[in-house]
């Protein structure tokens, strides 16, 4: 059995998953490097949506920043997360062809 710690941690971090702009923005950043406001553009969404979902996104670790001149780019924050996400892809997309056969 896990460890409570690790149990705590691990139920945080899922719940940053429960949130569809939050997996949007890690959709988009699986496939690009981005800095705020291409993210607003591709999400149609206002900057200060976006910071806030990014601002939670790096709390949890999960996506990290570099500062280029004056912009900030955002990238998922390892492999880990990257595995984790498009494991979850996965698993949906197969849960969903089953549920379209029934």
């Amino acid at each position: 059995m896990l460890e409570g710690v690790k149990i705590e941690a691990l139920s945080r971090l899922f719940k940053v998953f429960g949130e569809p702009t939050r997996i949007k923005i890690l959709w988009a950043l699986n496939v690009h490097e981005l800095c705020v406001l291409d993210i607003c553009e591709v999400l149609d969404m206002t900057k200060s949506a976006v910071s806030h979902q990014l601002s939670t996104l790096k709390e949890a670790k999960l996506v990290k920043s570099r500062r280029e001149g004056k912009e900030v780019y955002y990238s998922l924050d390892d492999e880990h997360v990257k595995e984790i996400f498009e494991t979850g892809i996965v698993h949906v997309s197969h849960r969903c062809r089953e549920g379209e056969k029934e």
